[in-house]
């Protein structure tokens, strides 16, 4: 096993060796990391109710009444009423059919398209998909063929390739998490449409935070011929843990009977389920603080644009600045740390070779004030 230390020498060489960071506090915009406190840019947890007293009464509720774990798969004695009561919510607040829960939203990427797929199928994928779409297709044995990065054209052309394959599944993230842009939906769905593909979205970013009142992307373009997969997360604005698919009824009887990833599993905690109940209650109860989101995001944006600095197109709480270089990326990452704010470097293969960044995620429950020490420390570092 001497290889190992060898790679980590490696990686540690090339400056792409990570390292944990131990949280000594809850989850929030300000976080104990040792003795020290931090001003946190860096949590999916956008809409701040990870740490909301409701979201914890509800989830201290239900242990008290249903324990701590499921017990087994949900097919053998693991499936309690909190599960099938989030799904019962996450289908309605997404306006589709039906639903179905998996403990994490890695899980659902890979167990549906590995479930709907095989070898005589063809899957079509944006170049900056999500890593659990892209170990999925390969789960699959289908076909894997990518489009540029948001390219209709480029679409089109492979749509164009693959027209013999039994079946063609176009998958795309909504709002990719490096860049922080928000894939063109519609026109996905009128080349599907087209050449007869289906579709699928993940929509673990835009959950909670596209559309007025964070219904995900199809709100957001107010859709009316929609995806045929919905895909998200309940551990990013959700603030709990979980991942789900949406779709039609028979779309969600076929999972339940052929996804290995739901199948072989214990089924996620009810108390789980009832603090992503909670989440989404107060989410279709305060959407201010969707609004809230935003107005954070547009400040800093506009702050950002003014120091000219490489933030690409993006147009969501995911705010990229592209520095290139790994070791520079870290070294300023660490230098924005000694000023007690914490911003991690993005390297690859997270990100292609040559677009090492900073990547800035904003809540909700960021202060003004928060923002500008951001920006102070940006400004004096980097430009």
């Amino acid at each position: 096993m001497e290889f190992l230390n060898e790679e980590l020498k490696n990686l540690e060489e090339k400056g792409l060796y990570r390292k944990f960071k131990t949280l000594l506090s809850s989850q929030g915009v300000e976080v104990k990391i040792g003795d020290e406190i931090f001003i946190n840019f860096c949590s999916n947890d956008y809409l701040g109710l990870a740490n909301h007293p409701y979201v914890k009464l509800t989830m201290i509720n239900a242990i008290e009444k249903y324990g701590v774990g499921s017990g087994a798969s949900r097919l053998i004695c693991g499936n309690m009423r909190e599960q099938e009561r989030l799904e019962e919510k996450l289908a309605k607040f997404k306006g589709e059919e039906s639903c179905l829960v998996f403990p994490t939203g890695y899980m659902a990427n890979l167990g549906v398209i590995s479930t709907l797929l095989d070898a005589e199928d063809v899957v079509i994928i944006d170049r900056l998909n999500h890593a659990s779409i892209i170990d999925g297709c390969k789960l699959s044995k289908a076909k894997i063929m990518v489009y540029s990065h948001v390219d209709m054209n480029s679409l089109e052309d492979v749509l164009k390739k693959v027209k013999n394959f039994r079946r063609r599944l176009i998958v795309t993230d909504s709002v990719f998490s490096m860049d922080g842009d928000i894939a063109p939906l519609p026109d996905i769905m009128k080349l599907a449409r087209k050449y007869h593909a289906m579709v699928m979205v993940d929509d673990a970013h835009a959950t909670g935070v596209l559309g007025k009142n964070g219904r995900g992307i199809v709100e957001y373009y107010n859709m009316k011929d929609k995806p045929d997969i919905i895909m998200g997360t309940l551990s990013k604005a959700i603030g709990s843990l979980g991942g789900f698919i949406c779709g039609s009824k028979s779309l969600i009887e076929y999972l339940k009977n052929k996804c290995r990833s739901f199948i072989y599993t214990t089924g996620i905690p009810p108390s789980l389920c009832a603090s992503s109940i909670a989440s989404l209650e107060i989410i279709e109860k305060n959407p201010e603080i969707i609004r809230k989101l935003w107005d954070n995001t547009y400040y800093l944006k506009e702050k950002l644009n003014n120091l000219n600095l490489n933030t690409l197109s993006s147009n969501t709480p995911i705010i990229p600045i592209v520095l290139g270089d790994e070791k520079k990326t870290i070294e300023v990452a660490n230098k924005i740390q000694e000023r007690k704010i914490l911003l991690i470097g993005i390297r690859p293969p997270t990100v292609p070779k040559g677009t090492s960044r900073l990547r800035i995620t904003l809540t909700s429950n960021h202060t003004k004030i928060h923002i500008e020490e951001l920006i102070k420390a940006i400004e004096e570092i980097i430009t």
